[in-house]
């Protein structure tokens, strides 16, 4: 079985580590896979990027304008948008070439249009990593036009000028005539599909991204507490601050309360952050904090994650959260909320802690629980480390990935 997977990166986002790792699974697992990609960085061979230079300014031309065009007609600037306007030949190359099933992934950045998507004659498989697909350009949505439709009556009042999101769910729902296979990595991105006016009785089904559980794995946590220079013999707890204030659904406002509200209660912790330097205003949060700056490479990850012993990942709206998943795999518990992906990689009060919904004192209470519990004994610890193996492991993945390819091509003979 020969496969095409798209994504606009091989390395850049949460969304190309995913399909890569898909790609790397599948591979693995004896399928045929390709990933084309517009901006290739990785030196695997079975990573298709653009073969000349014009090529790569030209898809860089295109991603720009796009960017500045959506900016240019949208109200909401502090929102990532994706308008996907600018028309390709992939349709016309995949109906040429010998491939079985085409895996899409996030083909945003204007690697392909909404109507070059409708024109693809080749069995599709879609695995989403945000709401894009069933909203307007909006990659998250904080109303509920998702689910009634983009009308020009449910238009929020804090937004004026061009509809932008209406313009492009209506591109879509024209564009779209035939449901494709949506993949989704949680039940509650699964949930949201259901649930939403354009992919409504489309087929869904749910499957985790990946990881090599072979290459993460927990290191020893005094030496990675040393080699990244952290204290030893202190409850640390661990933050990704990718996105930061200046992304609300990463949730950066409950866990200041939240670590506020711990402050009061607990012992001596202290608070490790990594995807950010150190401010010039240092942020107050009851806990002394180190700033760890942006880890470029997998292993510092992996000593971050050995060297704490837990990971809070606050999100409000997350499609599934890698970093939890990675975190599990080094064999370290993990806080977050109840309703969003994150449920489907943490077992409450077994592999880490489910708060509820925003709540910033059982947010807090999470946290308290957790690293009372790693410091009684290490059931969480080998927990986490067995729901990795378990559920995210790339044979475990493959198998289900390789389950829906035959499943859509077989529907496409039938």
């Amino acid at each position: 079985m020969r496969i095409f997977a798209l994504n606009l990166s091989d390395s850049i986002g949460g969304a190309a580590k995913a399909a890569y790792r898909i790609h790397q699974a599948v591979r693995a697992a004896g399928v045929n896979s390709s990933l084309i990609v517009n901006r290739k960085s990785l030196s695997d061979p079975n990573i298709l990027g653009p073969k000349t230079l014009l090529k790569v300014l030209f898809d860089k031309f295109r991603s720009g304008v796009g960017v500045l065009m959506t900016r240019a007609l949208s109200s909401q600037k502090t929102d990532y948008h994706s308008v996907a306007i600018f028309p390709t030949w992939w349709a016309q190359k995949f109906s040429r070439s010998d491939v079985d099933v085409i895996h899409l992934h996030w083909i945003n950045g204007e690697m392909m249009s909404i109507s070059d998507l409708g024109e693809i004659q080749k069995p599709l498989v879609w695995t989403l990593h945000d709401m894009w697909a069933f909203s307007g350009a909006e990659h998250y949505s904080r109303n509920s036009r998702w689910k009634e439709g983009y009308t020009q009556t449910n238009r929020p009042e804090d937004e004026a000028g061009f509809d932008l999101n209406r313009w492009t769910w209506l591109r879509k729902q024209g564009a779209w005539k035939k449901p494709i296979q949506i993949v989704t990595p949680s039940k509650w991105l699964a949930d949201c599909v259901r649930s939403s006016a354009l992919m409504h009785g489309w087929p869904v089904e749910v499957i985790p991204n990946p990881i090599d559980v072979e290459k993460w794995t927990p290191l020893d946590k005094n030496i990675a507490r040393k080699k990244l220079g952290l204290p030893q013999g202190v409850p640390l707890i661990l933050f990704g601050a990718i996105g930061g204030a200046a992304d609300p659904r990463k949730g950066f406002d409950l866990m200041q309360s939240a670590l506020k509200e711990l402050s009061k209660q607990e012992g001596i912790s202290e608070l490790v952050i990594f995807g950010q330097s150190a401010p010039d205003q240092p942020i107050d949060l009851g806990f002394p904090i180190h700033y760890l700056g942006h880890l470029s490479n997998e292993l510092d990850m992996q000593l971050a994650y050995s060297a704490a012993d837990v990971l809070v990942a606050p999100s409000t709206q997350e499609a599934f959260g890698q970093t939890a998943s990675e975190a599990h795999a080094c064999a370290c518990p993990v806080v977050a909320f109840e309703d969003t992906g994150l449920a489907d990689v943490i077992e409450h009060q077994k592999t880490g802690y489910l708060a509820k919904a925003s709540n910033v004192q059982d947010l807090a209470t999470g946290i308290s629980w957790v690293l009372r519990s790693v410091s009684q004994s290490n059931q969480l610890n080998l927990a986490a480390r067995a729901c990795a193996v378990e559920k995210f492991s790339y044979p475990v993945v493959a198998q289900q990935y390789k389950s829906i390819y035959s499943k859509v091509l077989n529907s496409s003979k039938n």
